[in-house]
């Protein structure tokens, strides 16, 4: 699988729920903190139409936004199942 780019913020509970999304199904990302980088949230203004929306993820140089985190538009985003791995 591509690499993916979670743009976030540590006070968003869209955000905490698509990493728990991400972890449940063992699927690698990287956290950026918006709150913490302006080149970050530079990036998430200019991919949300000026609107400061997280999450927003990157995959391969494509962006799109979650929020409201909506499970069943990020599985069809990422290409995968939307039911969880069995540990």
């Amino acid at each position: 699988m591509a690499e993916i780019t979670v743009y976030s913020t540590c006070w968003c509970c869209d955000c905490r729920r698509a990493k728990q999304f991400l972890r449940e199904r063992k699927i690698p990302f990287r956290e950026v903190n918006i709150d913490e980088s302006p080149d970050a949230e530079e990036i998430v203004l200019r991919a949300n139409n000026g609107k400061r929306k997280v999450p927003t993820l990157e995959i391969d140089g494509r962006f799109f936004a979650c929020s409201p985190f909506d499970p069943y538009l990020l599985a069809e985003e990422l290409k995968i199942p939307l039911n969880k791995l069995a540990d």
